[in-house]
This record gives C-alpha cells, structure tokens and sequence, in this order.
C-alpha cells in the first residue's frame, strides 16, 4: 500500500511515493527540470497558468509511477502541498477565467492597507490575526475592481492547492488552514470571515464548501484517473499550504518547535499555543494543521521573498557559465566570513511583509573593484540572505517564540554550507537537516487523513536527522560584525 504526495510550487511540482506500511519513500522526481516561468506583466505582478501545473503534476506522476514500478491501484491516498496565498478563479463550468496571481505579486498590497486602515487595526489583528495585506482576498479585491468581466464570471475563487484537488476529484472544496492563509479565516467565530467578505463586497457563495485538512476531501475521476494514469476512486485525504505543509513533513506541531525552508521564498515558521500576531503584520499568523476549536495551534510565518531567487541569479548572471550550485558553494568556500565587506540586501522579489510591504530591490554594497570577485559575491548573497532571517526571526522572538533549534529538510539553500553555517551563527540556534521534503510530507499526512497513521509520531517515524549544524565560537564575531554592516546598508 502506498500515498502520493504532491507538492505544486512556483518553481516545480513534486510527486513522491511513501511506502504506507514501512514509511519508507518508494520514489520521488519533479518537473520541469529548470524552473516553472513566471509571467511578470508589470513590475510587482507575477502569475503562472494553473495548466502549467497540471502538465507537470502529469510528468512527475507518471516518473514515480515508473521509478516504484508499482501498480496504480496501491496507490491508497492522496496529499496536496502548494504555494501559499494564490489566487485561482473558475467559473461555474470549474474552468479556469484567468492566469494566477501567485504569492510573490505584490499588485494587491494598495487593497489590503485600505481595508486594514477602514475596518481598523484592533479588529483586523483580533479576528484574523493579520492584516488583509497582499494575501488572497486582497488580490480578489484588485480582480473585481480591474478586471470586471473575469470577476463576474467567477463561481468560485481558490488557492492553487485546492484547484489541484478540484481537478482530481472534480469536488470544490478548501479548508480552514487554506482559508487562513488567504487571511479569510474568524478565529473569534472559527468561521470564514464574513466581515471581510463584506467589506470588499464579495458574495460569500465564491467561498467552496470548507472540507477537514486531514479527511475525505474527494475521490479521483475516472476520467483523471485515465488522464494520470492511476486508479479510479483514490481518496485525497490531505491539503495544506506548503509552509504548513513543510512543518508537518519535520514533525512541527507543537508549540515552540519551528520549521525552515530557503527555496525560492525564505521561511521560517513556528508553532504557538496561543493566537498571538505582530500589530504590524511584519510576520503573519495563520490556523496550523492541527488548529482546532479545541486546541490553539497558530503557526507564525516569516517569508522572505528574495532568497534562492537570489542564488539563482548570481549562477544565471554572475557565476561562471556552465557552473552548478555545488560548484558555487565550493567557489565561494575559502571566502572570509564577511565576504571581505560586501553586503548584499536580497529583497528584489516583490513586496517584503517584514519591512512593512516595502519593496527596496536587491542591492550589493561595499564592492571593491581591486579585491572583490565572483566568489565573493556568491558568499555575501548566501550571507545576505540568512541575515534577512535574523532581521525576522528578532521579530518572531518579540512574539515569545524562541529560536533554538531549527528543523529544515536537506535541500535548496540548506545545502550550502556557507547558508547554514551562517545563520546557526547569527541566531545562536542549532540547524538540524532532514531527508524529507514537501512532496513526501503531503504523502505521510495523506497517511494520517486517511486513517492509515494514528497519528503524526507513527507517519514519521522513519524521520532522520542527517546534519546538525551548531554555532561556532571562532567565527561568531566576524559574523556579527558582517550583520552589523549589513543592517546599516538596510537602513541607509
């Protein structure tokens, strides 16, 4: 018996295999090979066709399918990772109106600080724990003000995860978790948020029916089920955000344990026991996996928007030709902590909620022509960028979540030395590295939804630590010193 699991993101789709009965991951593969493109139409927007996703999520399925070279029909369960705070409309025949507008658009911003300055600050932050911000209610807002035609064609509006599991089961359906992240979620009445929907005029029909995180959220078409190439009728039992997501795959659930990712947005999510919020929303908070009426778990985000984007455009644009990540981080390995004083501030993906929803650009400073070279700039964007965690995470700590300990799966960012190195030394904390990732841990709770998993310590409990990354005595002041300046080029 086996789960799938899919993780849809902007740069790739994920598809893995987990061997239900031993825990173990069968197969695992993602498509495209180079990165999904994102349709910037104008500065600060970004959107990608929801069919795009569809035809990669094809390509990965069928790669698990050959790789485990099993039979669909021991396929038991199905869960969904995607990217945070999309926006995907359909009409009233489930087809899509237009491209989505994806988490790093920043063209929503304007609508969110409107709302949150006319409903109040007081009431916003109570009840949702947030400002409407650049999330996706906010970006529903700009779509009915600019784009009539497409809004009154609108039955319902999703997040990509959902659109996902509509497309396989042919059910509209969200859920809670998703709702909360799209800043659409009552904590006070653990209801979607009528008040907002109200506000921005928007008839709370386009809302899907809200089915559990964990649970029965529909059964495969036969005719996907052609489409893919598995069997007819297999539950999708999971869907989650994938920062959420990302917590669940490390075993995250529980207050004061904390979740990282460095893809192409930077994150570090951790759990609260109480609904707790920044009053400036610089980070966000939002109903965890495991929230229920019953039981508070709010896990709290800090999103960095231009992290791995700014590793992929130093090797696109400033590395050798040819070279690879590895290669990069081999480069740059004999670079002083420091960078020798370069500074590199990343933020040049769109709006950043820890500076305020400003949108500064990415910038070098302290270039040495006669000194500096690639190698160079290689390990201050490496440093910049786990710098740009610290600047967050000081605001996490406000919220009494402490940074001890850090979980992360073995990949992206995490695989650079300098990265890790860097951030265990400026935070104090300790980094530990898994060999799991957002595809697989939709599978393992995809395990738990279904029935299959008692609970979270049994689908995990292949779980291994593979690094661990603690602080080093040698280099803390170089690396504070490095901070510093890097704070001061913030703030110039």
């Amino acid at each position: 018996m086996y789960l799938l699991g899919y993780d849809i993101g902007s740069s790739s789709v994920k598809a893995s295999l987990v061997n239900a009965d031993t825990c173990e991951v069968a197969a695992t593969d993602f498509f495209p090979k180079k990165e999904m493109e994102i349709k910037a139409l104008k500065a600060g927007w970004a959107e990608q066709d929801p069919e795009t996703w569809w035809a990669n999520l094809k390509q990965a399925t069928k790669a698990v399918l050959d790789k485990a070279r099993i039979s669909p029909k021991e396929i038991a369960a199905i869960g969904v990772s995607y990217q945070m705070h999309g926006l995907v409309l359909v009409d009233e025949d489930l087809n899509v109106i237009r491209d989505s507008i994806i988490w790093c658009d920043s063209r929503a911003v304007p609508y969110g600080e409107k709302a949150f300055k006319e409903i109040g600050s007081e009431k916003c932050l109570s009840r949702l724990l947030n400002s409407p911000g650049n999330f996706t209610l906010s970006k529903l807002a700009y779509v009915k003000e600019n784009e009539k035609e497409n809004y009154g064609k609108t039955k319902y509006y999703m997040l990509p995860g959902d659109y996902i599991a509509m497309r396989m089961t042919g059910k509209p359906c969200t859920t809670a978790s998703g709702l909360s992240e799209g800043i659409a979620w009552d904590f006070t009445e653990n209801a979607p948020a009528g008040f907002l929907y109200d506000y921005f005029g928007f008839d709370k029909s386009i809302v899907p029916d809200i089915a559990p995180t964990f649970g029965i959220q529909g059964h495969m078409t036969a005719k996907v089920a052609a489409e893919l190439g598995l069997a007819e009728g297999i539950p999708v039992t999971y869907r989650a955000g994938d920062q959420p997501n990302n917590a669940l795959s490390l075993n995250v659930l529980n207050p004061g344990e904390i979740a990282a990712t460095a893809g192409t947005s930077g994150v570090v999510y951790g759990v609260n026991g109480d609904a707790k919020y920044d009053k400036l929303s610089r980070v966000n908070s939002f109903a965890h996996v495991n929230h229920t009426t019953e039981q508070t778990r709010v896990g709290v985000l800090l999103c960095i928007n231009g992290t791995a984007i700014l590793n992929t455009w130093i090797k696109n644009n400033v590395a050798p030709e040819g070279i690879s990540y590895a290669e990069m981080n081999e480069l740059a390995k004999d670079i002083p902590t420091g960078s020798e004083g370069i500074s590199i501030i990343p933020f040049g993906n769109g709006s950043e909620r820890v500076l305020c929803n400003e949108e500064p650009g990415c910038s070098v400073h302290g270039i040495n022509f006669l000194r500096h070279g690639k190698a160079h700039l290689i390990r201050a964007a490496h440093e910049g960028i786990a710098f740009s965690f610290k600047y967050g995470m000081d605001i996490m700590n406000e919220m009494g979540i402490e940074t001890k300990t850090i979980r992360a799966g073995h990949a992206n960012l995490f695989l650079s030395p300098i990265f890790r190195e860097t951030l265990s030394n400026i935070t104090g904390a300790t980094i530990e590295l898994y060999n799991t990732d957002g595809s697989i841990g939709a599978a393992r709770g995809a395990g738990i939804g279904a029935g299959i998993y008692k609970n979270a310590e049994e689908a995990f409990c292949t779980l291994n630590k593979i690094i661990t990354v603690v602080p080093e005595e040698n280099r803390l002041k170089q690396t504070e010193e490095a901070y510093r300046r890097w704070i001061e080029a913030l703030n110039h």
